[in-house]
């Protein structure tokens, strides 16, 4: 069933821990998944989330500090003895998730984690896992998998996958190594069970299994996975020897993080911020953007005043400002989406920038004739001045012409420099839409009420 905090539920457990009755805190966790305890950890004071936390058997510890995010994680690491973290933590978890708790750590830190491991296998894993980027295949994978040899036999292959199970959480491959240790193929479950106990595994795997290298970006591994619908992807380094595993879970984390840092880039916000980060964090995180739409409300202000004039004479122009201004960001903003889509999820093909720009002009010009000729009917039937009618209706359909090219290239612009087209979608494409867009409407006008 699935859990639904609530304050009622918050407010309990808060006086439960403030009794220090440990049966019932113990009793009210005791069916909760642990990333719903680590939901639950957000909305304690770090000795109430201690108290709670130290009732927990070590494998559910272990993975609610897993769950955790980081922020919540490193502030509640530094309660706790090193030697508390390594025996009660780290030694239950997968090496993925230890080395992704170690690697938030000072220095200092790690060493004494890691000092404390006894399982010096364990130890290794871990501390090969640290010297790869984050963001990258190699630090993604985890070291438990099941591997094999492709010159034993399938009796060998049964005896060692019973060892190797019990490291392992999940078995979705049995992976066929070389005596190099270079990855062969996989081997199917079924397949061993059916065949022969004396049947040699070079004769039952199935080699080329599709792989990723140690330095590929975690972005690739993500669209690998979703494309050919893997639950489980092998990583080799640069000679093909098998260095670890990336499952669907850790891909999941990729995805909804991207997702999330492209949402921020195109609401305007450069850095990764939460709702509960500090005053200085979010400001600084918002107020490059907000200085550059401040910069182009300006430049918009410096169009208007030099058409200044011409709005004395012609005041019903100023009524259509608002709507060219909105019409041109909206435009805007939807060219880029698509584009960005597209540069995300590789839809675009093998399609050239031109082929694009002229498939999005065509849209734009359909959209520009609709739109333009609602507002020009409006104009005829509520309007006196046929030189509003007209200028309007022509500043409206340049504008949308103009926004959609715009919001094609840019993206596209952006993407060919490496720089996140995300950047796009947000104030950076609208502020340029509002200048250009009140330019071409007054320098419009400005010729139709001079004829």
């Amino acid at each position: 069933m699935q859990f639904e905090l609530t304050r009622e539920y918050i407010d309990i457990l808060k006086t439960i821990i403030e009794n220090k009755n440990e049966a019932e805190a113990i009793a009210l966790m005791k069916e909760l998944h642990p990333a719903d305890i680590a939901e639950i950890y957000d909305e304690l004071n770090i000795e109430e989330a201690k108290f709670l936390y130290l009732l927990l058997d070590g494998d559910t510890a272990a993975d609610v500090l897993a769950e955790l995010e980081d922020d919540d994680r490193d502030r509640f690491l530094k309660i706790l003895p090193l030697e508390v973290i390594a025996k009660k933590f780290i030694d239950r978890m997968d090496s993925d998730d230890a080395a992704d708790v170690i690697g938030s750590l000072s220095e200092e830190q790690r060493e004494g984690i890691l000092s404390h491991i006894d399982d010096i296998e364990q130890a290794g894993d871990i501390v090969d896992l640290l010297h790869y980027d984050e963001d990258t295949a190699g630090g993604l994978m985890a070291k438990e998998m099941v591997i094999v040899n492709e010159n034993w036999t399938v009796l060998t292959c049964l005896r060692e996958l019973s060892r190797q199970a019990e490291d392992i959480d999940e078995i979705y491959y049995v992976y066929v190594v070389d005596d190099d240790g270079v990855l062969k193929g996989t081997l199917s479950l079924k397949k061993m069970i059916l065949s022969s106990t004396s049947a040699k595994i070079s004769n039952i795997y199935q080699p080329d299994a599709m792989s990723v290298r140690t330095e590929e970006s975690d972005e690739v591994v993500a669209r690998i996975m979703e494309k050919y619908d893997l639950i489980a992807i092998p990583v080799v380094d640069s000679i093909g020897r098998l260095m670890g595993r990336i499952t669907i879970d850790d891909v999941v984390d990729v995805i909804r993080d991207e997702a999330e840092k492209d949402y921020q880039l195109a609401s305007g916000i450069s850095e990764d911020v939460e709702s509960n980060d500090s005053i200085w964090l979010q400001t600084r995180a918002r107020l490059p953007w907000l200085l550059i739409g401040l910069m182009g409300g300006i430049c918009s202000a410096l169009v208007i005043s030099v058409h200044e004039n011409d709005l004395g004479i012609n005041p019903a122009m100023a009524f259509f400002i608002p709507l060219i201004t909105a019409m041109g960001g909206n435009v805007g903003v939807q060219s880029s989406a698509i584009i960005v889509q597209g540069i995300a999820n590789k839809s675009l093909g093998m399609e050239s920038t031109f082929s694009r720009l002229m498939r999005e002009l065509m849209g734009a010009f359909v959209n520009g004739i609709t739109c333009s000729s609602i507002v020009f009917l409006y104009n005829s039937l509520f309007s006196d001045s046929y030189a509003l009618t007209i200028s309007v209706s022509a500043a409206l359909f340049s504008v949308i012409i103009f926004a959609s090219i715009f919001g094609t290239l840019i993206p596209l612009s952006l993407h060919k420099i490496k720089i996140d087209p995300a950047l796009a979608t947000g104030p950076f494409v609208t502020t340029l839409n509002d200048i250009v867009g009140l330019l071409i409407y007054l320098s419009i006008g400005a010729y139709f009420y001079g004829l």
